[in-house]
């Protein structure tokens, strides 16, 4: 295949390749519903309405950064309707006058996508990688902590976590929260097939329990947050309610990182290697599945390299968590922004 045919048919897969929505992040399971009625039909009918609000509140906070919640888009029925692509039940009753149920409600995301843009609210387009959690306490350790952020209650967290296990704790025994890089947390990181770590420290101190977090990124600067937390009598019966606070300020620190401001725009340029022509059409499908990505066109090719112009929304930071999201990395070398996709 020639130079040139090669080109047009690179940029013909670019056009021509699907996005992909993230089916998970949009679908909220475990609705549960209660209505009365007239009759069995209205029952059903205003139970389902009732859910699809509580369900896109579920989502809205999910999507966005808790300082975001006041403004959530007060939608009517019709309006809900118009963004939510369908529902099924589970634990179905029914009565000639009522109806009970657990509904999961599917969102079409590009629909609500439109209407947080209409509102200018930041929002997450993508689900969190899954992060290693180290309990500390103050230092490292596996005692009620650990087990506090062990809870099942956190399994479906928006940001979804492992908690390090006790064999880590000797590698890790040295570990300064203040002081912290990834270096320093890599090799633990990379056995569990994680690319970023969240220390979450627990400490007592004038009659309150504080969480510190510390957010860990290979080639990323740390950033971090803390919330104070009522004692409830010991130390021991608070660290239940203090893991549940960790998890709510670990999910904004993330969302803080993660939501794009759709009124920030910006273009860059990149090089990308190509090592066949499958590889280069992987590359352009993931371009398209990536929502602040607006637009991404060829402006050179040889047989090796393509370089591209990409325009996207949000900050530069925010577009290289998305790309990596999507199995690529983007790079700044020397002032040349290279693409690559993952091995």
């Amino acid at each position: 295949m020639t130079v040139r045919a090669l080109f047009f048919f690179a940029a013909a897969l670019l056009l021509a390749a699907p996005a992909s929505a993230q089916d998970s992040l949009y679908t909220v399971s475990g609705v549960h519903v209660d209505a009365g009625a007239a009759s069995t039909t209205e029952a059903f009918n205003a139970a389902i309405a009732q859910g699809r609000g509580k369900a896109f509140q579920i989502l809205y906070r999910r999507l966005t950064r808790q300082a975001d919640w006041v403004k959530q888009p007060a939608l009517d029925s019709a309006a809900l309707v118009r963004i939510a692509r369908g529902f099924t039940v589970a634990n179905e009753r029914r009565s000639t006058t009522r109806y009970v149920a657990d509904v999961t409600y599917m969102f079409n995301p590009d629909a609500v996508a439109r209407t947080l843009r209409a509102a200018q609210i930041a929002y997450s387009q993508a689900p969190v990688r899954r992060i290693l959690v180290i309990p500390m306490s103050p230092g490292v350790s596996h005692g009620p902590w650990a087990a506090a952020l062990q809870a099942p209650a956190f399994r479906d967290s928006l940001v979804p976590f492992t908690v390090s296990g006790a064999e880590d704790d000797a590698p890790l025994a040295a570990l300064n929260f203040d002081a912290a890089t990834w270096n320093d947390v890599s090799a633990v990181a990379i056995k569990n097939h994680v690319s970023e770590v969240g220390l979450v420290q627990a400490m007592y101190a004038n009659g309150k329990m504080t969480v510190n977090i510390r957010r860990l990124g290979a080639g990323e600067q740390p950033s971090k947050t803390q919330v104070d937390v009522p004692m409830l009598q010991t130390v021991g019966t608070t660290y239940p309610a203090a893991a549940q606070a960790a998890v709510r300020a670990m999910e904004d620190l993330w969302k803080t990182r993660s939501a794009i401001d759709f009124s920030q725009r910006g273009k860059l340029t990149a090089d990308v290697r190509i090592t066949s022509l499958e590889q280069w059409g992987e590359i352009q499908t993931a371009l398209s599945g990536i929502g602040n990505v607006t637009g991404v066109t060829v402006t050179a090719m040889d047989m090796n390299y393509a370089r591209i112009n990409l325009g996207y929304m949000g900050g530069v930071e925010q577009l290289r968590e998305a790309v990596a999201g999507a199995g690529l990395t983007l790079t700044n070398r020397g002032g040349q922004w290279m693409l690559a996709k993952n091995p």
